[in-house]
């Protein structure tokens, strides 16, 4: 058994999928934290547990919050169409409309106090800036914040039991560098959903910017996304 614990956000996605990949082939006992927090779907709950449920992961926990009480969201608020085939995909002039108010550090408070109470000292999270959507809750800048607060509003830093470090593997890396170690790594893709809006069988919708850096990511990848999609993917612009 590994002799470090980490805490690992598991969303569902590719790029959560990759991220606890990595803390698991870097020796983590890892246990996964995903959220049910008012979104549109329950698809990504549903392939966070497989995704935890395949792999080495000590625990997999499931938090229910209710993020759609404060809605100005397109993910949250059901009056908020999600935006699909945006031209300025990958431009971060304006944060999108599917951008949830202080999601990341709601979800990293909780990681922090589960951590606490396991006596873990590192947390995973798969944030990006390459291929992003423009979230500002997935900067360098805000992690390292959130590290330092860390480890000044928890009573096991303070007793210098330990300090906490946020872990963030694929920050730097592009869609395709994600996918292509996530590949080395033995993650199955099929089993991740990343789409915004998919149908109710759970097909994604392959026109939200979700969809699109996905599938752009794959194509950059020289591979073939496995997931079902709405429309035939040789129909889908990147």
């Amino acid at each position: 058994m590994a002799d470090k614990k980490g805490v690992i956000l598991l969303s569902g996605g590719l790029d959560s999928a990759t991220t606890l990949a990595i803390a698991i082939d870097e020796g983590f006992e890892c246990y996964a934290l995903s959220f049910r927090y008012g979104q549109r779907h329950e698809r990504e709950i549903e392939t966070a547990k497989k995704i935890a449920g395949s792999t080495a992961t000590a625990e997999h926990r499931i938090i229910d919050i209710d993020l759609a009480q404060f809605g100005d969201s397109a993910l949250t608020d059901s009056e908020i169409e999600v935006p699909k085939d945006r031209a300025d995909l990958g431009k971060h002039d304006q944060i999108p409309l599917t951008y949830v108010p202080a999601r990341n550090t709601i979800f990293l408070s909780y990681a922090l106090a589960w951590a606490e109470v396991l006596g873990a000292f590192d947390i995973f999270i798969g944030v990006n800036v390459t291929d992003y959507s423009g979230y500002p809750d997935c900067r360098g800048e805000f992690i390292a914040a959130f590290e330092k607060t860390a480890n000044l509003a928890t009573a096991a830093a303070v007793e210098n039991r330990g300090r906490y470090h946020i872990h963030t593997p694929i920050i730097n890396m592009t869609k395709a560098e994600i996918i292509r170690t996530g590949t080395k790594l033995g993650v199955d893709f099929a089993m991740t959903h990343s789409c915004y809006d998919p149908d109710q069988q759970g097909r994604s919708c392959g026109r939200c910017d979700s969809c699109r850096l996905r599938l752009k990511g794959f194509a950059e990848a020289g591979l073939n996304d496995p997931i079902e999609y709405q429309i035939p993917i040789d129909d889908i612009g990147t």
